[in-house]
């Protein structure tokens, strides 16, 4: 599974590259994407806005990087306009002026034991875990639970990709980390009974935002103003008739390359991610950003009381608002 998804999401950095390089005609603004993770089923929503955008006439090219550490710093030092994840406590640290500006995804991830070696969070005490990325919203869960456990992990490993996470558990290489529902069925499927998933209670915080420099989006406000309106579209499209997700996958040729196995994962994935309410339909609130607050610094990625912090220290829904207008609420 290892050595499957490294070239799988090889062909897939060099795919997305090769589309990015081939601007329209009538380019209506230039925007270079970092997201830290390979291309797989879990980002056809976002991978069919992207070709929606270009259709539009704005130039976007996507880098798929090995973590989400790498994408940030990307877009901190330039060579990335955009970039997909939750830079909480890089924002807060860094003071760099970064803001996020869309909400694509809400948490939704399933801890998983080996339950030859565990069968609780307090079998988890002293052990080692696997998550995505650090500050990643992976960590954050992991370590929240940890808290609201009252252990202590002996060791966090980063581990890009759910499915990497996924194919370690089955080899035994990792025997204790977090995946997303698709690979959740894919450990029930491949090893029945051999897995369990931790309870997990409290947790209502953004998995992936965009967020990109404040210079950037004034600069670029009207390709990341379509940008945006093809993301709200999209995601209202696939929660209204999530099986859409496969004909638009055929008709963008998005993900060619997917193994068998998965491919029919497409549409289950996105009947039980919107079962789970894991696509806001508005791409963002206040609200919204006040439970991640509480989230993260339950979490440890952001310092200071929730209460404290201001939203405007870390989002701006300027380019939201204007999508919104004209897309509809």
């Amino acid at each position: 599974m290892r050595d499957i998804t490294r070239a799988f999401g090889a062909a897939l950095v060099a795919a997305a590259l090769a589309f990015g390089a081939a601007a329209p005609a009538a380019a209506e603004g230039k925007i270079r994407i970092a997201f830290g993770d390979i291309a797989t089923v879990e980002t056809l929503n976002f991978l069919i806005a992207i070709e929606r955008a270009k259709e539009r006439g704005v130039d976007v090219e996507v880098a798929f990087l090995k973590s989400e550490d790498v994408a940030s710093q990307a877009v901190v030092g330039g060579q990335s306009d955009i970039g997909v994840g939750t830079p909480y406590a890089l924002i807060q640290k860094v003071k760099a002026p970064i803001r996020l500006f869309y909400q694509m995804s809400n948490l939704r991830f399933f801890p998983v034991v080996n339950t030859e070696f565990y069968k609780s969070w307090k079998d988890l005490d002293g052990q080692e875990i696997a998550v995505h990325a650090r500050g990643s919203g992976t960590e954050a869960i992991m370590k929240l639970m940890a808290q609201k456990n009252g252990i202590t992990y002996s060791n966090i490993s980063y581990v890009p990709g759910s499915e990497v996470r996924a194919g370690a558990l089955l080899q035994g290489n990792v025997k204790a980390s977090i995946v997303d529902s698709t690979n959740k069925k894919l450990l029930d499927s491949k090893a029945p009974g051999k897995f369990a998933v931790l309870p997990m209670e409290g947790v209502n915080a953004t998995d992936e935002a965009l967020y990109a420099n404040t210079e950037f989006l004034k600069a670029q406000a009207p390709a990341v103003e379509i940008l945006v309106e093809e993301l709200l579209k999209t995601w209202r499209e696939i929660n209204a008739n999530p099986a859409v997700v496969a004909d638009l996958r055929k008709k963008y040729n998005l993900l060619a390359d997917l193994p068998a196995d998965l491919e029919g994962e497409v549409v289950p994935y996105y009947e039980e991610s919107v079962a789970n309410k894991a696509f806001p339909t508005d791409g963002g609130s206040e609200a919204a950003v006040k439970d991640d607050f509480a989230f993260y610094s339950l979490a440890g990625q952001i310092e200071g009381d929730p209460s404290d912090l201001k939203v405007e220290d870390f989002w701006t829904f300027e380019p939201l608002q204007k999508a919104s207008a004209k897309v509809g609420p």
